[in-house]
C-alpha cells in the first residue's frame, strides 16, 4: 500500500540557537533525516499530547462524577439501614425497660461498662461474650 503524501506548505519559523542546536543533535535518536521531519514529528507529538490531555481531563470528570454517584448510593443504603437497626434497637430497649427494674446507679454503670467494651473491640459485639460475663462464665 502506497503511503500518500499530504499538501507541503512552507512556512517560517525562529528558533532559539540552543534549541536548534538541541534539535539537530537528536536527529538519529528521532530516526529522522532533516531537521523539517524532526520538527514535523515533534508537532505530531506535541499534539497529540495536547489531545490526549484534553480526552485524559474528560475522562478524569466522567470517572469522578461516577464514584461519587456510587460513593452518594452506597451512603444512602447504609444510612437507611442504620436508621432501621436504630428503630429495632430502641423497641428492644423500651422492651427491656420495661420488663426489668433497673435502678439508675446500675444504668449509668452500665452505659460506662458497654462503652468501654465497644472501643476495645472496636464495634464488633459478641453475644455469646455478653451472655457469658451476664451468666458470670469469664
Amino acid at each position: 500500500m502506497a503511503e500518500r503524501k499530504s499538501a507541503m506548505r512552507r512556512i517560517g519559523v525562529y528558533l532559539e540557537e540552543e534549541l536548534l542546536e538541541w534539535c539537530d543533535s537528536l536527529l538519529s535518536k528521532a530516526d529522522v533525516r532533516s531537521r523539517n521531519e524532526f520538527i514535523k514529528e515533534a508537532i505530531r507529538f506535541y499534539c497529540g499530547y495536547l489531545t490526549s490531555r484534553q480526552a485524559e481531563n474528560y475522562l478524569l470528570q466522567a470517572l469522578s462524577s461516577v464514584i461519587t454517584g456510587t460513593v452518594q448510593d452506597s451512603e444512602n443504603r447504609l444510612a437507611r439501614m442504620d436508621f432501621k437497626i436504630a428503630v429495632e434497637l430502641a423497641k428492644l430497649s423500651q422492651v427491656i425497660a420495661y420488663s426489668h427494674d433497673i435502678d439508675e446507679d446500675a444504668l449509668k454503670k452500665l452505659h460506662v461498662k458497654c462503652v468501654e467494651e465497644v472501643r476495645r473491640i472496636n464495634g464488633a459485639i459478641d453475644f455469646e461474650n455478653a451472655y457469658r460475663y451476664q451468666k458470670r462464665e469469664t
